[in-house]
């Protein structure tokens, strides 16, 4: 069953067949061949519900809306202004305008894919008109959308806290200081190259220009404040502020800033559904996959084998990174969680590794596997908006995983840079 369930998921994936179908496809030929003519239909259908049957997958397509909404109201645009009056006077200006956006911008959308789609392109036309070289615009763009999942609020986070039980909030704030860390990285590599392009900088801002711009994005720029402060406070839990974020951008789009029609809304839901649609039939076929591994045998096989290379937890999460790292360029996030959360943590739990620490762990390496070659999405979606070439686009963007694949680095080898938040604000 291992090896049909494992050849048949790859070789559909070589073919092209959509993920969700190479998932019930090759779930289905494992478990015909495990039943045989006594295949129990009912269980599959059970198996797959009972994936989705969870509370917590609420948030997904909450917080998809709620950036969809931010978007639609042009509220990006009064946050990179913001932005760039802050820290547009630095070296570089602009391109750490772009790093700080994408980490305010974080707070609403819980994506990558949708902080490069969307803030991606006022971020680029902005660095564009600054004289900035198209590629350096379009590295910086891709490498700071991928701080989004990491950051609170975060998609990938609660497909992991689905998965392992993890508490969420923990999980969001576990992201804090990761994602602090990617923004300051990012930016460190933005000023090297700055100095030594001699990019332009804005001048230093009038502090009337700053107020103004402060004010005009002060609501938008609370939106991360509310959230984490209710969960923390226990007023909403994670799932909760996900509703109170669709609340709180309608409230934005269509009452104060009124920069978005019925018309606008109505579009909005709609892409909404179909992207939580697919996500859903992901999630199905992904639980069937994920139960029919763990009946194979091949989890305890697999903690067997990791801990006879070593008991030493540093070392298990450094062969842990390097294999997460391959596979990010092969799966999108939650595909990879969904199906590798199961596996991985039996083998964690036995060596002693807080599942809250391996999460965020887990969750950087696949953001970095979004920025890299063959299926790498957000280098898709740079190549939609930026009209350069998918080879260009790679070539630009791999120097600056550096600074993120320096901070993964460092929450690897101290745990506590992950766990000291949560443990302080939610303890037990």
């Amino acid at each position: 069953m291992t090896s049909i369930i494992t050849i048949g998921l790859v070789s559909l994936f070589i073919l092209g067949v959509p993920i969700a179908f190479s998932l019930g496809l090759a779930s289905l030929g494992a478990y015909f061949f495990d039943q045989g003519l006594g295949i129990n239909i009912p269980i599959m259908a059970q198996r797959m519900m009972y994936g989705i049957n969870n509370f917590l997958l609420l948030a997904i397509p909450l917080f998809i809306l709620a950036a969809k909404l931010m978007n639609t109201a042009r509220i990006t645009a009064r946050i990179f202004d913001f932005a760039r009056n802050i820290v547009g006077f630095l070296p570089g200006g602009l391109g750490h305008a772009n790093t700080l956006a994408s980490l305010i911008f974080s707070g609403m959308s819980g994506a990558a894919v949708v902080d490069a789609a969307g803030l991606g392109q006022v971020e680029l036309k902005a660095m564009q008109d600054g004289g900035y070289d198209r590629g350096f615009s379009v590295a910086v763009t891709a490498t700071s959308s991928t701080i989004g999942p990491i950051f609170p609020p975060s998609i990938p986070m609660v497909i992991f806290g689905l998965v392992s039980g993890v508490s969420v909030g923990k999980l969001f704030l576990g992201g804090v200081l990761p994602g602090l860390m990617m923004a300051a990285a990012l930016m460190f590599m933005v000023a090297s190259y700055a100095y030594k392009r001699r990019y332009h900088r804005d001048p230093f801002p009038r502090l009337g220009v700053v107020f103004k711009s402060f004010f005009q994005a002060f609501l938008p720029i609370l939106t991360p404040a509310i959230l984490l402060g209710g969960i923390w406070s226990g007023f909403f839990t994670p799932t909760e502020a996900a509703a109170v974020a669709v609340a709180y951008a309608l409230v934005l789009g269509l009452l104060i800033y009124r920069e978005m029609s019925l018309r606008d809304l109505v579009e909005v839901f709609i892409s909404t559904a179909k992207e939580t649609a697919a996500i859903c039939f992901i999630v199905c076929a992904a639980s069937f996959y994920g139960w029919l591994l763990m009946r194979s045998g091949i989890t305890l096989k697999l903690a067997a084998a990791i801990a006879g290379v070593s008991t030493e937890p540093i070392v298990i999460l450094l062969l842990m990174n390097g294999f997460l790292l391959v596979i990010g360029c092969f799966l999108e996030p939650v595909v990879a969680i969904l199906i590798l959360g199961p596996v991985l943590l039996p083998v964690i739990t036995k060596i002693g590794i807080d599942p809250l620490h391996f999460g965020v762990v887990m969750v950087l390496n696949l953001m970095i596997g979004l920025l890299t070659p063959p299926f790498g999405i957000v280098l898709f979606v740079m190549v939609s908006i930026s009209e350069l070439s998918f080879e260009n686009v790679v070539r630009v963007t791999l120097p600056f995983l550096a600074p993120l694949l320096t901070v993964l680095l460092l929450i690897t080898f101290f745990p506590s840079i992950v766990t000291a938040l949560p443990n302080l604000l939610i303890p037990g």
